[in-house]
Formats: C-alpha cells, sequence, structure tokens
C-alpha cells in the first residue's frame, strides 16, 4: 500500500507566497529577481520577510546583531521593517534597490549615508535610516520571523512559505525570464503537493563554482564581512572559487 498524494484541498494557496530574505545574501537576491519575473505574469502577491544571516551563524560570545548599534544586514532590514509598516510594495523597493546595489553594482548599503542616498532614489524619506535605528521594535518584527524559519527547520535564504508550507530555495544565478520563469515557478510549487518530498539537489562542479564566484564579483568587492555556508568560513574568488577558510 502507498501513500496517496495530498488531495488538492490539502495544497495551500499558491497566489501568494511569503518570502524571507537578508539583503546581504547573493543567493537569495537573484532569487528575488526571478520571483519578481514571475509576479509580473501571474499576478503573485509577494510578503517580504526576514532571515538574518548575522545571527543564524553567530559565533558563540559574540554580540547578537539586535545588540549592536549598527549591524550590516540585520541594520538594512529594520529599514526594510520601517518602510514595510507604509507599505510592503515600499519594502519590496528598498531590497530591489539595496540589493541591487550591492549585489550588481558594487556599492555598500549597509553604509548608513549609503543607505540615505539610496532611499532618495526610490522616493523614499533618508529619515527611515534614523527611524529604524530609534524604534526598538524593528528588532521584533526581524526576530520574530527568522524565529518563523528556525523552527521550520530552515536554516538560510531564500526561504518560502506557502502556508505553513516551507521550502529552501531556489537557488539560482541566473534567474530567467519570460516562459522560462514560469516553468521554474511551476517546478517549484509542484513541491508542495508533496509532504515527503525533500530534496533535490544539483552538485556544483569547480566550473559551477567559478561560475557562482564571477556572478557574486560585484558583491564579493563590496562586502565588510566573511561569508557563511551552513556555519563553515568559506572564502571565494572569482578566479578561484570556493575554498574552506584556513
Amino acid at each position: 500500500m502507498t501513500n496517496a498524494a495530498p488531495t488538492p484541498a490539502q495544497v495551500p494557496d499558491l497566489t501568494t507566497v511569503d518570502f524571507h530574505f537578508d539583503v546581504m545574501c547573493p543567493y537569495a537576491y537573484q532569487t528575488a529577481k526571478w520571483i519578481r519575473r514571475v509576479r509580473e505574469q501571474n499576478g503573485l502577491t509577494i510578503n517580504w520577510r526576514f532571515f538574518s544571516l548575522e545571527e543564524v551563524n553567530r559565533k558563540e560570545g559574540k554580540k547578537h546583531p539586535w545588540e549592536r548599534e549598527w549591524s550590516y544586514g540585520w541594520s538594512m532590514m529594520r529599514i526594510a521593517a520601517v518602510l514595510r509598516r507604509d507599505s510592503m510594495e515600499a519594502c519590496d523597493a528598498w531590497y530591489e534597490r539595496s540589493g541591487r546595489a550591492l549585489h550588481e553594482e558594487g556599492h555598500r548599503p549597509h553604509d548608513p549615508e549609503v543607505a540615505r542616498h539610496l532611499l532618495s532614489e526610490i522616493g523614499q524619506d533618508p529619515g527611515a535610516v534614523d527611524a529604524a535605528l530609534a524604534d526598538p521594535t524593528t528588532h521584533d518584527d526581524i526576530r520574530a520571523e527568522h524565529q518563523r524559519v528556525i523552527d521550520a527547520g530552515g536554516y538560510g535564504v531564500p526561504t518560502l512559505f506557502f502556508g505553513d508550507h516551507c521550502l529552501f530555495g531556489p537557488v539560482v544565478i541566473n534567474p530567467p525570464a519570460g516562459d522560462a520563469a514560469m516553468r521554474l515557478w511551476q517546478a517549484v510549487t509542484a513541491w508542495v503537493e508533496f509532504p515527503d518530498l525533500f530534496e533535490l539537489q544539483q552538485p556544483k562542479t569547480q566550473d559551477i563554482q567559478m561560475r557562482i564566484a564571477d556572478t557574486f564579483r560585484p558583491y564579493l568587492e563590496a562586502r565588510d564581512w566573511v561569508s557563511i555556508d551552513r556555519g563553515v568560513e568559506v572564502e571565494i574568488d572569482p578566479d578561484q572559487g570556493f575554498s574552506a577558510a584556513e
């Protein structure tokens, strides 16, 4: 006797997705580009939610990001939290612009002055930086949404929720557009029909790692932090690919 696939009534609503991100993550940025292209074609509702790479990769004895006056991705998400209280569209615009600045243009949106300039570019008040830092409840917003991913067994971004169904990924470096974007969307949402399907992964060859490193070049030049992959510090060299840090 085999287990039957879930009935349609058991499948959550696929017209809305919660997309957990950290501006620092180059993979989440690429996936966000793809999912916005999906939205353009099918009217998908995207709720932008938070997850902190600084917190999940925090070393024992180090300060939590909410204990610091300014903390890279965490503080960029505090700005997003303030903007989201006005509208999800404003949060979306901030994530797109700050992510593009970091991952494509090699700028430093984690610098408060750069953040203020980028806010002006998207028609938002540069004072959102100071408002975010002055409001301790922005910490609460991020911590609650970060914990949601942890409680679901998640460990990074991009993480998607369809109702209570949690998926990590898709992880892409060349996000598809047009019909290809929709084919990937159909492949991703098909997973939701199979609650006992847990993993399908393409191993990263050295050539693939080199392509990833080349895609991440602007980010690598702009970051002021080390990269962590599931708890292990890694070096990413556009000319050498990935290697574990000494």
